[in-house]
Parts: C-alpha cells; sequence; structure tokens
C-alpha cells in the first residue's frame, strides 16, 4: 500500500510505564480535517497548546488541552495544521481584545456616570482625594 504523508498522522503516546509510543495513522481517502482547535471529546472550539518544539522532517510536536473538558494530547502536526492552528489563536485573541475594549468603555462609562452624580450631590469632598 503506498502512504502519502498529507494522508497520515502521527501522534506521541505515554504508556503508565512511562514509555513513549508514536501511533502512525494512515487514511485510505482524505479525512475531513476538523483542525487543531477543534476538541475531539466535546467539540469545543477552545483548544490551545501548552507546550510546542520544533521536531525532524519539518514537524511540530504540540501538546494539546480542551479548556472546556480538560482533555489533552501530544503529538507531531505538520507547518500547516501548525499555521491553521495559529491563526484560529490570533482570531481569537482579536476576539478578547475587542471584548476587553467594551468591557473597559462600559466600566469606565459607568464609573464617570457615579462620579458625575456624587459630585453634582455635594458627596465628594476635599479630603476624599
Amino acid at each position: 500500500m503506498n502512504h502519502r504523508p498529507d494522508r497520515q498522522s502521527i501522534r506521541r503516546i505515554v504508556l503508565p510505564s512511562g514509555r513513549t509510543i508514536e501511533v502512525v495513522r494512515f487514511y485510505a481517502q482524505d479525512p475531513e480535517p476538523a483542525g487543531l482547535h477543534v476538541c475531539p471529546e466535546c467539540d469545543s472550539d477552545l483548544v490551545q497548546p501548552m507546550d510546542w518544539s520544533e521536531a525532524p522532517h519539518g514537524l511540530w510536536e504540540l501538546v494539546l488541552q480542551c479548556p472546556n473538558c480538560f482533555w489533552m494530547d501530544e503529538g507531531l502536526f505538520d507547518q500547516d495544521q501548525v499555521d491553521a492552528l495559529e491563526e484560529r489563536l490570533d482570531d481569537g485573541l482579536t476576539d478578547m481584545l475587542s471584548d476587553l475594549r467594551r468591557l473597559t468603555q462600559a466600566n469606565m462609562s459607568e464609573e464617570i456616570e457615579r462620579f458625575a452624580a456624587a459630585l453634582n450631590a455635594d458627596l465628594i469632598l476635599p479630603e476624599d482625594f
């Protein structure tokens, strides 16, 4: 059987004895990749790398964890898979920063309104500073 490198996945598994084995899966047809950001246990799209290092043959060794169900896996992934994960992580960071800006602005607006109301009601005195 002829196996193309783009039709396989390699996973490193640590056994309870401490020994490490690599499991190579060959696909008869192109698998429908869900992406490294999707948890195979709970389908959450929040999987994130906990550790990573370069591996031989242009691969990357990643330790992935799902913050939803705490699934964890270690494996070897090609550059395209890692680039796609990095893009999803960048998108998530952009979303979080946008949410943080909106939340900060909403909180500041609320504080300003309370401060202005306290000033207007003479509830703030010089000794408060």
